[in-house]
């Protein structure tokens, strides 16, 4: 059984129920198309390759791999125990979630380019006066001299922020449209609106 699907981000919203407001995320998950169904026997392991989202253009090994399925943007990979009920062309749609249900949903994080250690970590920055003028966003110290001699591996410093694969772990499912492959999720989902989505049933979900 395939426990996941290709989605979009669409945007953010609120629903409000009878306690109060709650921040949803709406997300366009599927319709998704098995193009590929990956063997133990013949790959080395089980999973299921959907395909989403309309590709305008191909080169010749694209197009002969999804010549059974149609143009796709997007190919993602599914780990499934058992693909003797999966078949090529078989579609996967939000029908799958119900209410309640609680999901792993995976994305790119939104980039912010080259950040400092207070935007990047939330350092405090140093002593805003007493003759200190130009350390007020400065990391301060990195490291001790004779020993061990070097920075450590790992040392919070500026650099690039974002633009990392993210996943937001246990969103309850709060509606399902099937009409408009549409899918409604307590909180936030990483990544900007029509960003990419790899949306997974938690560990815990049935």
């Amino acid at each position: 059984m395939i426990k996941g699907m290709i989605g979009r981000k669409i945007g953010m919203t609120q629903l409000f129920h009878d306690d109060g407001e709650v921040v949803v995320t709406a997300i366009e998950a599927g319709p998704c198309l098995v193009t590929q169904v990956k063997t133990e026997a013949k790959d080395g392991y089980n999973a299921v390759q959907l395909g989403f989202g309309e590709a305008k253009l191909l080169n010749s090994p694209q197009k002969g791999h999804l010549k059974e399925t149609g143009q796709f943007k997007h190919l993602r990979e599914f780990s499934v125990e058992d693909v003797s009920s999966v078949q090529v062309g078989q579609k996967v749609d939000v029908d799958m979630f119900k209410p309640g249900d609680l999901l792993d949903v995976t994305g790119v994080s939104k980039g912010k380019g080259f950040a400092g250690v207070v935007k990047r970590y939330h350092f405090a920055g140093g002593p805003k006066t007493h003759g200190q003028s130009d350390r007020h966003r400065a990391p301060g110290s990195i490291g001790a001299t004779t020993s061990p001699g070097r920075v450590l591996k790992g040392t919070r410093m500026a650099g690039h922020m974002g633009d990392r694969r993210v996943t937001a772990r246990n969103l309850k499912v709060l509606s399902v449209d099937l009409a408009r492959h549409l899918l409604l999720v307590k909180g936030a989902v990483p990544g900007s609106k029509k960003g990419l989505l790899l949306i997974k049933k938690a560990g815990g979900s049935k």
